[in-house]
């Protein structure tokens, strides 16, 4: 299933107010199915309404030597006014231009965002020490999750802004905008954080506009940082903390536009054991739907002499070695199923969601552009596909329709020591039954549901008789009486064995008369590979390389092999990959890092020996479709 990504976004006042270029990012967001919380800053349009009023802005000089705007009971309400009228009225403005639905006010209004007033602060004045008292200042202490949610869940953006409300003291008080973020993100298990800033990232030299640091682990130091980018950096730092979301700093006033800078934020230490690049991208959510963030940023990160990258009109990411006409495709996939979890690591094992379906088989495969070496008669093809976890398979259908190879590897877990050579197919069936209600006591009455259950019976004996070794599971029924018409929606899967061929599906007889309708959602065949083919041959001594036995195994599970083999009939296809699948799409997904370096090691064998054969055997694989 798929879900709607939720973007936490911090705007400074001076990218709202001078740069509204950006809004049509935030429109591309939205246009792409996100959730968009926007979270603005007000420093612009402070100094605006002060101006507008002909008063100064009250500055507290720390004991520190810093400076903090001091805001006193008294100046509130030209805060609150400044954001309002300033702020997000401009937010308003620049998003109805894109016929953008708005929910935007002040976090602190309706005791949306809560907080709590910081101590007494001490400032300097004519050279002395003094305590301040009634600064209102403070800290985040939560917000009102389910209104957040149910308004991000109506509109198409919802801004707020500092500042927010003490329940306790009453008032309304100061927060960074950066850290407001930051507590929101985490608050509202957001996948995406983005604090947008007027320069390209963290800069190693403020002088120097190119020099953006690209990733910061826990414990660096960042010597170039000042002013207000110390407190996004802290900010930065705690969501990775706390959060699930990925985190980065990116500008100048711009999310993702051509030579924009980008500093990521990793909760972890870096890695020089070769799964520096695996650890990012399990920290980089991606449900089905929302892969976009993690092709991006694999394409950007994989550059090397040789290899080209690029995502293509599917979304998927695509990297090509060599240029040669024996070409071997490794079809990983970039998505996961929902729910996300903070991502842990040590020198073992690492556990998140993705782990084993499939990042470490798919960064197995990026791993070969560096480790493998290819011939000048081959090229390896390496493609991380989109949607692979729900039943559309858009990027192993464009996959299918727009590449071609000679021998394909599927990034699917087998564990280090075994080889997948075939998958159950999926026949998925959505059975819709709607009638006019009646007295369930009435003669020969028969409910929606029982209809439903009746149905589905009668299509399992079908199927039964046509591949005794399938597999079914009614997975979900929706029951609904509108204006007195009863309605009963059930979807029914079943996993197809190889043995019941291609066209299995037309023997199954599924009109059931007025009333109910029986669509077929997929309908694709099992595949199995033979064990005779150069493919296995290679992993056969790639195995025997390491002093190890190849473990076969065929699957009742579906991958993408299954929608390739419904038209690359002739081409040799296994899977193979890191990991225990038992626990994939469970809440203990985990690698162990030496079955990682295993696999690849077995992996690099397999494919520096099948170029080895088809260089000695001569061409023979598919050549059906248009080479890319």
């Amino acid at each position: 299933m798929s879900s709607r990504s939720l973007y936490v976004i911090k705007l400074g006042s001076s990218t709202i107010m001078h740069h509204p270029e950006v809004f049509a990012e935030l429109n591309a967001l939205v246009q792409k199915g996100r959730k968009v919380l926007l979270v603005a800053g007000g420093a612009e349009g402070i100094r605006q309404k002060y101006e507008q009023l002909s008063r100064s802005i009250p500055v507290l000089t720390l004991a520190n030597g810093d400076e903090a705007r001091y805001c006193s009971p008294s100046e509130m309400p030209h805060i609150r006014a400044a954001y309002q009228e300033f702020i997000l009225a401009k937010v308003h403005a620049q998003l109805k231009d894109y016929q953008l639905s708005v929910f935007a006010q002040i976090g602190g209004d309706n005791e949306v965002v809560l907080g709590q007033k910081a101590k007494p602060i001490k400032a300097v004045k004519d050279g002395k020490i003094v305590i301040v008292r009634d600064s209102l200042f403070g800290s985040f202490t939560g917000c009102n999750v389910d209104f957040l949610q149910a308004t991000l869940h109506v509109f198409d953006v919802v801004c707020l802004t500092p500042p927010i409300y003490d329940r306790e003291l009453g008032e309304y008080i100061n927060i960074d905008a950066d850290m407001l973020a930051a507590h929101l993100a985490t608050e509202l298990a957001a996948e995406h954080l983005r604090f947008v800033t007027g320069t390209a990232g963290l800069l190693q030299n403020v002088d120097e506009p190119a020099s953006t640091i690209a990733d910061v682990y826990l414990g660096d130091e960042i010597h170039s940082i000042q002013g207000r980018m110390k407190q996004k950096v802290r900010a930065a730092n705690y969501a990775i903390s706390q959060g699930i979301c990925d985190v980065s700093i990116t500008g100048p006033h711009s999310l993702n536009q051509p030579d924009t800078g980008k500093t990521w934020f990793w909760n972890m230490q870096r890695d020089v054991s070769g799964t520096d690049l695996l650890r990012k991208a399990i920290r980089i959510p991606s449900v089905s739907g929302d892969e976009s963030e993690l092709a991006s940023y694999l394409v950007n990160a994989v550059q090397l002499p040789g290899v080209n990258g690029f995502v293509d009109e599917a979304g998927n990411a695509v990297f090509r070695k060599g240029t040669g006409p024996n070409q071997l495709l490794l079809l990983g996939h970039l998505d996961t199923v929902p729910y996300n979890w903070q991502v842990t690591c040590d020198e073992e094992r690492i556990a998140g969601r993705g782990t084993v379906d499939a990042k470490g088989s798919l960064l197995s495969f990026i791993h070969m552009l560096y480790a493998a070496e290819v011939p000048e008669d081959g090229s390896l093809l390496v493609i991380g596909a989109v949607e692979e976890e729900v039943s559309s398979s858009k990027g192993a259908f464009y996959v299918r329709d727009h590449y071609r190879a000679d021998a394909v590897i599927i990034g699917e877990p087998s564990g280090e020591d075994s080889l997948t050579l075939g998958y159950y197919g999926l026949y998925k069936l959505s059975i819709s039954i709607s009638k006019p209600q009646e007295h369930s006591a009435g003669k020969d009455s028969l409910s929606v549901l029982d209809q439903l259950y009746t149905i589905v019976a009668d299509i399992r004996e079908q199927v039964r008789g046509v591949d005794p070794s399938s597999l079914s599971s009614l997975i979900d029924i929706k029951h609904s009486n509108h204006n007195g018409i009863l309605s009963a929606i059930g979807l029914l899967n079943f996993r197809i064995s190889p043995l019941a061929g291609k066209d299995y599906a037309k023997q199954i007889q599924l009109d059931y008369g007025d009333g109910v309708t029986v669509s077929v959602l997929r309908a694709t065949p099992g595949f199995a590979n033979p064990r005779n083919s150069p493919l296995v041959k290679a992993f056969v001594r790639s195995f025997a390389s390491k002093g190890k036995a190849i473990h076969y195994i065929k699957k009742r599970g579906t991958s993408d092999m299954n929608t390739l083999a419904t038209t690359w009939e002739d081409v040799p296809m296994v899977a193979y990959g890191p990991g225990d699948a038992s626990l994939d799409h469970t809440n203990e997904e985990h690698l162990l890092l030496s079955e990682v370096h295993g696999a690849r090691a077995i992996l690099q064998g397999a494919i520096e020996e099948w170029y080895r054969l088809k260089s000695e055997e001569g061409s023979y694989g598919y050549a059906g479709t248009v080479a890319k």
